[in-house]
């Protein structure tokens, strides 16, 4: 256990994800030291959903600016010094955005979690781990920092009135109600339209109102217009007519998030709401919703075993099974038992 420091920076720009994991970390360093100054740089789409956590000054580094937000997060910075910089991604641009930023001290993965020439940006490593989840592999740069352990991560995401309000609406209209987020930000990591069609006809033969969630993106209304073309069983579909707050608000209201390895799934396990992972692509051991990983349906274990010769136990952590149609070997009885789980 170490004393307080004055002022940290954490460097974790994407993804929705992601953020919601690093949530838990920051909450843990304000609950321990909350006379810390914390600054974020993060990315701009990301600083929508925790733009208004207490405490916090947040730098947006849009990568869609190139060069320019190199130049722009140096600005924002100036003449500031850290006592400590978290260096919580691995990516280069992340790496890159790290050589801007001064600090006594740059922390960031260990060797084997280290890619990218990441190790060249740091001058100190959080201690080895083995198959940590995402969120434990970021509260290791807590522990190296010297900052007391919680039981449990904590989540407080604020979500606006306005956005509450909304979602109350919703579910006074809606009853009892699950959302389907369909869509990954690849279409290789989503289930099938005619799966989750069958997930909200099953659901609402239970009593249960079905409805979809998801980004303004092509991929995502294209798989939300799929599933509309099978089933009279999704009650509204929200895709693309939400802001993250709305949707997060929506998450909290809902009984039970259905969603593959995306955002939607790790907002709604900082708001407290079960969630159904469906996995093939990634180990949900590493990168599944944090409080159900024993309601997870995956096949990467059978799959990753077929590709690689070895179980998951001897590869590497975080290896990735390859092939556009993966998702396709979850049946709809592995999910129906996870759903009759939830149901009880």
């Amino acid at each position: 256990m170490s004393e307080a420091l004055a002022s940290i920076c954490i460097l974790r720009l994407s993804a929705i994800g992601d953020v919601c994991h690093a949530v838990a970390l920051v909450e843990r360093i304000q609950r321990h030291w909350p006379e810390t100054k914390i600054t974020w740089v993060i990315g701009k789409v990301e600083h929508l959903l925790v733009s208004d956590m207490a405490g916090i000054e947040f730098i947006v580094f849009d990568k869609k600016q190139g060069l320019r937000a190199y130049k722009k997060l140096r600005q924002d910075i100036g003449t500031q010094q850290f006592d400590a910089l978290l260096l919580m991604q691995v990516a280069f641009r992340a790496n890159l955005a790290a050589a801007c930023i001064n600090a006594k001290q740059k922390i960031g993965f260990d060797w084997q979690r280290s890619k990218e020439l990441h190790w060249l940006f740091t001058n100190k490593r959080v201690a080895p781990r083995a198959q940590a989840h995402v969120l434990d592999g970021f509260m290791d740069f807590a522990d190296a920092l010297g900052v007391p352990p919680v039981a449990q991560p904590a989540w407080h995401i604020p979500i606006p009135s306005e956005a509450e309000l909304w979602a109350k609406q919703q579910a006074e209209a809606l009853g009892d109600f699950v959302v389907i987020s369909p869509a990954a930000s690849k279409a290789e990591r989503n289930w099938t339209a005619a799966g989750y069609a069958w997930a909200a006809d099953y659901l609402s033969s239970k009593g249960k109102q079905v409805v979809l969630c998801g980004g303004p993106g092509s991929l995502d209304r294209e798989i939300g217009n799929a599933i509309t073309a099978l089933t009279g069983n999704i009650r509204a579909n929200f895709i693309g007519k939400t802001n993250l707050k709305q949707l997060l608000a929506l998450l909290q209201q809902a009984q039970l998030v259905i969603a593959p390895d995306t955002g939607p799934a790790h907002m709604a396990t900082t708001v407290g709401t079960k969630v159904i992972g469906l996995y093939a692509h990634s180990n949900p051991r590493r990168t599944g919703p944090y409080n159900d990983l024993d309601n997870v349906v995956s096949v990467y274990d059978q799959v990753i075993a077929q590709q690689q010769a070895k179980t998951w136990q001897q590869l590497p952590w975080g290896v990735r099974a390859k092939g556009c149609d993966l998702m396709e070997l979850i049946s709809h009885d592995d999910v129906k038992t996870a759903l009759d789980n939830w149901l009880g």
